[in-house]
């Protein structure tokens, strides 16, 4: 008798943490999901974007490929698994969610009430990488986030491929450093006064970065309007 009240009683244990488990990892999800709807309002209302995107936290690591093709069609951001193991603060998830409005936003424009800018953007990822790049860091600074966050996420997330010639996708040394100079010539305040500039993942970047810095200084001193081939 006293070994079946024990059995039923691990058993009754058991299903209790199960069901604790469970509980704790809904209430994380929610914890996220909160953190992510507030940032991306913020992006939405600080920018006076009037079209409707909703924001989705996904505990899956899905594909970066398969979601930049899914998630653009349905107008809406997802926050995979994946992409949140490399977000440390505020500025670097506004600085995803801003991406993800920019191409999300290009699919409500033009024909079929924005189906080809759909396809356009699947067709022309490198193109609309770029863009997206650079507009999420104009929608950073209208809604009060520190765009540098942008290049500390994307060079911690990112990996370096060898060649971008045949790849959906450019070099990450060349988004940084496009993104760079774009912050560089249109809001300088925030390289001149940068509080990421002690932080590892910024002194990596300033590392691996100096061949391409180093170009966009030649231009600068030359009042060149040429734009870079940067590696």
């Amino acid at each position: 008798m006293k070994k079946i009240l024990f059995l039923l009683l691990a058993l009754l244990m058991s299903t209790f943490c199960v069901f604790a488990a469970e509980d704790t990892a809904i209430e994380r999800e929610q914890t996220i999901q909160e953190k992510i709807n507030d940032t991306g309002f913020r992006v939405l209302n600080a920018n006076k974007i009037d079209k409707r995107i909703i924001f989705v936290y996904d505990k899956s690591e899905k594909a970066s490929l398969l979601k930049s093709t899914e998630d653009v069609t349905k107008r809406q951001v997802v926050l995979y698994g994946n992409d949140i193991k490399f977000i440390a603060n505020e500025d670097e998830l506004a600085a995803f969610l801003s991406r993800g409005i920019s191409l999300a936003l290009k699919s409500f424009k033009g024909t079929w009430n924005g189906g080809l800018s759909a396809i356009q953007i699947k067709a022309a990822p490198k193109l609309y990488e770029v863009y997206a790049d650079k507009r999420a860091v104009d929608f950073m600074v209208t809604a009060g986030y520190n765009p540098i966050g942008l290049i500390t996420y994307l060079n911690k997330a990112f990996p370096q491929k060898r060649f971008d010639t045949f790849s959906s996708k450019n070099l990450t040394s060349k988004r940084l450093a496009i993104i760079y100079e774009y912050i560089y010539t249109k809001y300088p305040y925030f390289i001149a006064n940068n509080p990421y500039l002690e932080t590892e993942s910024y002194q990596n970047f300033l590392l691996n970065s100096a061949h391409n810095r180093k170009l966009l200084e030649e231009k600068i001193k030359n009042n060149s309007t040429e734009e870079l081939d940067y590696e």
